[in-house]
């Protein structure tokens, strides 16, 4: 029996009607699919298509050890995520093995910051994989702001929230336009950042764009609320226009 296919599926920023073609037709009619999510939550990517699965399908939710239980730069974090993705590596193996094609949901692009990449590497010298790419939650972002994100010869930094302040001030001083993602529990720090790199008087914070619960403000008006896990900061470039 040849083996099946894995599909890496991007879903998009979180509203389904933001799906390419191909992810909507390879969700609609999947035998198996495979998610990303926290012990004891649906997942983002589940909640996604939602009303769009087969009634025989069969899922395989892969739950994460740890997500921020542990701080990031403590070894034991990189342990447990290498052990949980070379098992559930070997899961879809075993389930691909015997001729099952199975579609991994991806929140935004498969190849951009996700889960999928850490398994993506551990199947792809095993089984044929293809990867459908998708509008990232950033650009649904700056969508959301109603402003364009870079003019002319803008230069844009892609940052994350869980970089050290000094690091994050220094790309964002170098910077023209800045998208900042993992946010969440990391704004105050992103916040001074910005405020030492000078820019945060032109800063914008988007909750969960393209969903039900979008929230779109300039980052002066936001307070000292707390921010969802799903959310962006953006700094809108100013280049040259004709």
């Amino acid at each position: 029996m040849s083996a099946g296919t894995i599909y890496g599926v991007g879903l998009g920023p979180g509203d389904p009607e933001l799906m390419s073609v191909r992810a909507d037709r390879l969700v609609r009619n999947a035998t198996h699919i495979a998610y990303f999510r926290k012990a004891g939550r649906p997942g983002r990517s589940r909640t996604i298509v939602e009303g769009m699965l087969r009634p025989d399908v069969v899922e395989i939710a892969m739950e994460y050890p740890v997500t921020t239980e542990i701080p990031l730069d403590d070894p034991a974090y990189a342990e447990s995520l290498a052990g949980f993705y070379e098992e559930v590596a070997e899961d879809i193996r075993k389930t691909a093995r015997t001729g099952a094609d199975i579609v991994v949901l991806c929140e935004g692009d498969p190849f951009f910051y996700g889960s999928f990449m850490h398994l993506y590497t551990r199947v792809r010298d095993h089984l044929p994989v293809q990867v459908v790419p998708a509008i990232t939650g950033m650009s649904a972002s700056w969508t959301a702001t109603g402003i364009p994100i870079t003019w002319g010869d803008d230069v844009l930094s892609v940052l994350l929230g869980t970089m050290s302040e000094e690091d994050l001030t220094r790309h964002m001083i170098a910077a023209d336009a800045i998208v900042v993602m993992k946010v969440g529990r990391n704004l105050p720090k992103v916040r001074r950042a910005l405020e030492q790199a000078g820019k945060a008087d032109r800063a914008w914070l988007v909750e969960c764009a393209s969903m039900a619960e979008e929230r779109a403000l300039p980052l002066a008006e936001a307070g000292e609320r707390a921010s969802p896990y799903f959310s962006i900061i953006l700094v809108h470039g100013q280049g040259r226009r004709p």
